[in-house]
């Protein structure tokens, strides 16, 4: 099994940034890929960065420009840089974790974070 555990949201203006963090435990081993995933209320859930070794960092269009994803191994942690952030981007940060490379950035995505809210005020 793999734990995630994500960190860092919070209220932020228009225009500001913020740093999420996902912590990742247990068997790590089995994770080939990463992802941050966003849900606004009333919507589904939509995939926004990932990330895998070898493989083009992949970011929605949306984003491009404004958002890092990057990892770091040593701590087993994944982020995700936020810089310009926009009303739009209010909602339920999700971080995830799939076993296989096939279908990158889809997924399937096996293991969940428990979310981190992110709220941009105009």
């Amino acid at each position: 099994q793999v734990q995630l555990v994500e960190s860092g949201g919070g209220l932020v203006q228009a225009g500001g940034s913020l740093t999420l963090s996902c912590a990742a435990s247990g068997s790590i081993s089995r994770i080939k890929v990463m992802g941050w995933y966003r849900q606004a209320p009333g919507e589904e859930r939509e995939l926004i960065a990932g990330l895998s070794i070898g493989i083009t960092t992949y970011y929605v269009d949306s984003v491009k420009g404004r958002f890092t994803i990057s990892r770091d191994d040593a701590k087993n942690t994944l982020y995700l840089q936020m810089n310009g952030l926009k009303p739009e981007d209010t909602a339920m940060y999700y971080c995830a974790a799939a076993q296989s490379q096939v279908t990158y950035p889809l997924g399937p995505y096996a293991y969940w974070g428990q979310g981190t809210q992110v709220t941009v005020s105009s």
